[in-house]
């Protein structure tokens, strides 16, 4: 039995179905699955994704055999329409356009009146007696196969449609008559004869048989390939291609076209919200090109047809159970439905759905957390602008994607994505966008169109990217040769700020200044239900009170990780820890010939031993200074040290506080101007050279492998003492003001059992002193950051002494790769295109070689240690597919950074509901 390549849709019945989009595409699945619940669908036919994969792998040739197929089912649509493709009688005109199974809006390309030529168009006269409308047929069907099919650009096209509105004075298509549209099609013959070197194809099967090929070729266009970089699309086979019989939006004032929402995308308001346009074809409303009207004002223009398509909107939100994109044509009042797919969202949108669904009865909790994308909750914990804040409006637009942005002026994608790289906030300002800008409005803070309502490509791409855009503020002109644009006498010129209000359409000057976001109405209730099914802890990486409080605030349950050297920066304190620095080698240096010369002196004759005596003394007259130095700098450092603690403590009374003691090499706090260098020269009371040379000894060449983390701790134990007594004061003191203290003491770097045994002694004993001293107990454990290959190899023996493990996977991946974050931009992308890495392994884990070291060090630590608690603290912790994998393999929490924790919530809860069972033991 030969393979079927083909499935046909129409007349109340459908080959395909809804859960066939693998093979049928988005669109085709659903064309089906309209098509059989029988709700008015064109009829056609659906090639599937499987030609496109062979189209490609075969060198752009399709399977043996489908060219028969297309004419059998091209056969079966003309029957069951009554009408023949390029009959100059009845002529049947097609639609042809791409359907991938992940949504993709505008990436790819579409045909639309497909079949007119000379015969046709008479044919098209003689069935509408409506010579205007066939003529304006034609000259669309021309600019879209010139431009989709043959690659002459439409702007040729427009030129001349542009002469003639000028030359007839109007302003739209829509004013041209039939005799001048009949003069534009034979220019744009001329046009596409010129820039083809071929005439425009009469013969409507190779009119198919091109369009058909240019859809497959589209899969792989800049932009298709962009927009699945962008969104992570992987894994399909290709689009599918959908051949459809062509009703016509633009017979007249009884015909429209439209976009619709069966619920506000925006907001997640449930009201119908959605655009259409009179005597228009579908491309009209999506490209920008006209601003349409309001849904709402289609039941005035056609009652009977808008009571039908609300009846239908319900019926298809009530089946797939989610919001519904619908496009839909009404042709001389008959309504038709042409696609519908799952709509999409701001998060703000997606949240207010999902909880209102849920609270509906539509879907259930679980449901509702899964269908939340973590990630896209990040849209909602980011700043919005101060409403005290001054604003001097210049403009108003539509609110088509919400949102706070601030930039600088730019007119093309180009630009965006260059600035965008050197760390430049933009704004995308345009006329209308296009497929081809999809680089640069990723690279914006915000996009800004003059043309185009909420259902135009701008609102539609920005709404599904997280970014604000208002669109169709029509009281700007931009000029792209000037680079500017004006609007009420003022002129914006390119790297000028202007600021964005997403939920207004407000358009502003400047840089207006913004609040931070709070969790509360259904993102609150979202967050409560994530915690109702997720079985792993969310703690917070944070430095500080004010990123304790916020994290706490975003529902962290305590802090993974407190990186203690991000408190010596302050202005106040640098010097102190520079001071403690540059003196301690030196007291390191002295302290050993001490020791070596006491040794010696023990052992020597009287001669030798007066001699001795003598540079003993000089030494440790040689010490004093240094010595002084450096204890001064510890006890300056202790109580700055000990306040940073006690604040953390009271944000996150009782909540876990791990605390990582000093980790980075000492030569990173160090002056390395010169200018710098002569200030803490003159501190000292050092010279400049010295001050040099005492740099130039500390620095490492290789930090990642130099001298850092505990081996500070056994080389220079005086800096943990300092370390631990702060933390261990700091818990007293709180827990003397009724705070609950839960310190977590964690040792960086380790890689030997040896290692931590000594350091976890030392910290027993300067914890002991300080309770002893303070009269009271402190519950604290002792544990260490896995973050070397080794230390996970070897976790059994360290879990002997460690009552904790917390994974720092930023090390551990530099470690395993070989390479650091610091060297990802010169060839990680490279990589990643050429697919040698899938994902940077900064961003997401590597689950195969890093994630199996992790596997490892938690089997081996929990087979020595059975209650050990393992979290992870690194940059992963906020990643919702490495969050996924902490809980398939056990781990008791995450950690992330403050406005990460949301993220983590949800995606703990998505990970507990994909994988019931947790394997945690603790």
């Amino acid at each position: 039995m030969s393979p079927k390549y083909i499935y046909f849709f129409g007349n109340g019945s459908a080959e395909g179905s809804a859960d066939m989009k693998h093979l049928l595409g988005g669109k085709g699945a659903n064309l089906a699955e309209m098509t059989n619940l029988g709700i008015p669908v064109p009829p056609g036919f659906t090639i599937t994704t499987e030609v496109c994969d062979a189209y490609y792998k075969k060198n752009q040739q399709y399977p043996e055999g489908l060219a028969e197929e297309i004419e059998r089912n091209l056969s079966q649509l003309e029957k069951l329409m009554g009408a023949k493709l390029g009959d100059a009688e009845n002529p049947l005109l097609v639609s042809v356009r791409s359907g991938a199974a992940a949504s993709m809006p505008g990436m790819m390309d579409t045909v639309l009146n497909l079949g007119l030529n000379p015969d046709a168009i008479k044919g098209l006269m003689k069935k509408t007696g409506n010579e205007r409308f066939a003529w304006d047929a034609y000259r669309r069907f021309i600019t879209m196969f010139g431009d989709v099919v043959m690659g002459v650009e439409r702007h040729h096209f427009e030129e001349i449609l542009d002469k003639y509105k000028k030359k007839t004075r109007v302003k739209s298509d829509t004013e041209l008559t039939a005799e001048q549209l009949k003069n534009i099609v034979e220019e744009f013959k001329v046009i596409y004869k010129k820039k083809t070197r071929e005439s425009f194809p009469h013969d409507p099967k190779v009119q198919l048989q091109k369009a058909i090929n240019a859809v497959f070729a589209s899969w792989n266009n800049p932009r298709a390939i962009k927009y699945r970089q962008l969104y992570d699309i992987k894994g399909l086979l290709g689009t599918a291609v959908n051949v459809q019989a062509m009703v016509f939006g633009n017979m007249g004032n009884d015909s429209a076209t439209g976009v619709c929402f069966t619920r506000n995308p925006s907001t997640g308001e449930n009201k119908f919200y959605g655009e259409f346009l009179i005597n228009a074809q579908g491309e009209d409303v999506v490209a920008g090109i006209r601003t349409p009207e309001p849904i709402a004002d289609l039941e005035k223009e056609m009652p009977d047809a808008y009571s039908q398509l609300v009846k239908y909107k319900n019926i298809l939100e009530n089946h797939f159970k989610d919001v519904q994109d619908i496009e839909f044509t009404i042709q001389e009042s008959r309504l038709f439905m042409l696609q519908t797919r799952t709509g999409k969202r701001t998060a703000r949108a997606a949240v207010k759905l999902a909880v209102d669904m849920a609270r509906e009865g539509l879907i259930d909790k679980k449901t509702a957390i899964s269908r939340i994308d973590p990630g896209q909750l990040d849209q909602l914990l980011h700043p919005t602008f101060d409403p005290k804040a001054k604003r001097e409006i210049v403009a108003v637009g539509l609110p088509a994607s919400p949102g706070a942005a601030t930039g600088r002026v730019v007119f093309c994608a180009e630009d965006a994505e260059r600035l965008a790289e050197k760390n430049e906030k933009v704004i995308l300002v345009r006329k209308e966008t296009s497929p081809e800008d999809i680089g640069g409005m990723h690279a914006s803070q915000g996009i800004l169109t003059t043309r185009g309502g909420m259902t135009s490509h701008a609102a539609v791409v920005a709404r599904g990217m997280g970014k604000c855009c208002v669109a169709g503020c029509g009281s700007l002109n931009v000029d792209y040769k000037n680079q500017n644009f004006k609007v009420n006498g003022r002129v914006i010129k390119k790297g000028e700020y202007i600021s964005l209000d997403g939920s207004s359409g407000e358009v502003m000057l400047g840089q207006v200044s913004t609040i931070e976001p709070k969790l509360s109405g259904d993102f609150a209730t979202l967050m409560e239900w994530a915690d109702e099914y997720r079985k792993l802890k969310i703690r917070t990486n944070a430095d500080t009170p004010e990123d304790a409080r916020k994290a706490r605030e975003l529902g962290a349950e305590g802090i993974g990780l407190c990186r203690t050297e991000h408190m010596f920066f302050g202005e106040n304190r640098i010097d102190s820890v520079r001071q403690m620095i540059l003196s301690a080698p030196d007291v390191k240096n002295l302290k050993a010939k001490i020791s070596f010369l006491e040794k010696e002196l023990a052992k020597a004759a009287n001669d030798k031993a007066d001699v001795l005596k003598k540079e003993l003394m000089l030494v440790k007259k040689e010490l004093k200074e240094p010595l002084v130095s450096y204890s001064s700098a510890l006890k300056n450092l202790l109580p700055m040290q000990r306040r940073d603690f006690e604040q953390i403590f009271k944000a996150m009374d009782g909540l876990p506080v791990t605390i990582r003691l000093l980790d980075p090499p000492l030569h990173e706090f160090l002056p390395q101007e010169e200018y710098n260098q002569k200030e803490i020269a003159k501190k000292m009371k050092l010279s400049l050279k010295e001050i040099q040379e005492k740099v130039s000894a500390l620095h490492e060449l290789n930090p990642m492998l130099g001298h850092r983390g505990c081996r500070l701790g056994v080389t220079y134990p005086e800096i943990y003492d300092m370390q631990v007594q702060a933390i261990i004061e700091a818990a007293c003191n709180m827990k003397k003001k009724g705070i609950t203290v839960y310190p977590e003491i964690m040792l960086p770097i380790i890689s030997t059992e040896q290692e931590f045994s000594v350091l976890k002694d030392n910290v027993h004993k300067i914890a002991k002193d300080v309770m002893q001293k303070k009269n009271m107990q402190i519950e604290y454990m002792v544990g260490t950051m896995i973050e070397l290959p080794r230390a996970a190899l070897i976790a059994d023996k360290i879990a002997k002494h460690a009552e904790f493990f917390s994974f720092g996977t930023n090390d551990l991946t530099q470690m395993t790769f070989g390479f650091s974050r610091d060297d990802v931009g010169s060839f990680v992308p490279e990589y990643l295109e050429k697919g040698i890495l899938e994902k940077d392994p900064f961003q997401v884990l590597d689950q195969e070689g890093t994630g199996q070291l992790v596997e490892i060090g938690i089997h081996k630590g929990r087979s020595i240690r059975s209650n050990l608690k393992v979290g992870i603290c690194g940059e992963h912790g906020g990643n919702p597919q490495t969050i996924s994998f902490c809980h398939k393999i056990g781990m008791n929490y995450v950690s992330c950074s403050p406005f990460r924790v949301p993220i983590a919530r949800l995606a703990a809860a998505q990970a507990s509901l994909q994988q019931p069972v947790s394997r945690a033991t603790v």
